[in-house]
């Protein structure tokens, strides 16, 4: 029987069990995909912790790269033995080879290996609709990405910068900062030892960043809305430090009728053509060598809860994969 990360319980690593599963042929409009990679993602922790609920008991994981063995009636998006990755559910991707929605998947390039499919979908995707869809980037504009050495930051400083845009990035510690400018960006302050919306202003001129993209949460949010220029979008994509508290709305106009916005995968990739757009762009610049995939860190599989303590402890840099 092939296995699976499966959790009965919400909490800390410890709960992630590895269990032999059951897996059925794939029903109508699934396919089934023997993973060679998978991603871990900060989201998987929040499923984990139960801060975003799961029914219970439950599989963990968002994101994978695999062959097709074997698939459903009527699927038409791929064919078996296609070389396949996906982001964004459902949940289950820890697994040595699982059932999966055909419409969620796209073809890997040959251009591409496993090891990099399975680490760049969730967090390139992310990094795809942020800049493209959410706000788009233009050339000239300042922005300010948190965790900017991080998986969806590190995508994130590279693609600003092919852009055309001033970009501002903050970390917590030295190495890291190296890491930052070596991907792109132009100014990187240190939260741990710097104020960095004084930073970011005085980088500015005073004027503020037209948008952040802030996946820390709630040490950054406030110092996040008082770095955005008058009419700037501040984009709430994750949580690492707690969620945000409520928002009194009246600080959006003080603060210079700001506007704010809580975006998730897979409302930008619910429709297929969507998907299959926002998918199209990254493996191009993927494939082109504008984005650089950083594979910092591999685990076995098996060994997930501690990948999840290491991620968790500010550990890991870039994107981190493992491996069935």
């Amino acid at each position: 029987m092939p296995h699976a990360i499966r959790i009965h319980q919400t909490g800390g690593p410890e709960v992630l069990c590895w269990e032999a599963v059951d897996l059925p042929a794939p029903a109508p409009g699934e396919a089934t995909v023997r993973h060679h990679a998978v991603g871990l993602n900060y989201i998987d922790t929040y499923h984990r912790t139960g801060l975003y609920p799961l029914p219970l008991p439950s599989g963990i994981g968002l994101e994978g790269a695999g062959v097709v063995e074997a698939v459903g009636e009527g699927v038409t998006e791929v064919k078996v033995g296609d070389r396949v990755a996906y982001a964004g559910g459902p949940i289950g991707a820890y697994a040595e080879v699982r059932n999966i929605p055909a419409h969620r998947l796209l073809i890997l390039p040959d251009s591409i290996g496993f090891d990099t499919g399975a680490a760049m979908m969730l967090q390139g995707l992310t990094a795809a609709y942020l800049l493209r869809k959410t706000y788009r980037v233009q050339p000239g504009d300042a922005v300010l990405i948190h965790a900017a050495a991080g998986g969806v930051g590190l995508i994130a400083c590279q693609w600003a910068k092919a852009l055309g845009a001033t970009v501002i990035g903050t970390v917590g510690s030295p190495a890291k900062a190296e890491l930052a400018r070596a991907h792109g960006c132009d100014h990187v302050i240190n939260y741990a030892s710097e104020n960095f919306t004084q930073r970011v202003r005085d980088i500015t001129g005073g004027k503020g960043v037209a948008v952040v993209y802030d996946g820390v949460g709630k040490d950054t949010f406030t110092g996040s809305l008082d770095s955005l220029r008058p009419m700037g979008m501040m984009v709430s994509y994750g949580n690492a430090s707690g969620p945000v508290p409520p928002v009194d709305l009246i600080l959006l106009s003080q603060k210079g009728s700001l506007f704010i916005t809580r975006p998730t995968l897979m409302t930008y990739t619910a429709q297929r053509a969507d998907l299959l757009e926002l998918g199209r762009e990254l493996f191009d610049r993927v494939a082109s060598g504008q984005l650089r995939i950083e594979v910092n860190q591999r685990y076995a599989l098996r060994d997930a809860a501690q990948a999840h303590r290491d991620l968790e402890a500010r550990k890991t840099t870039g994107s981190t994969i493992l491996l069935p």
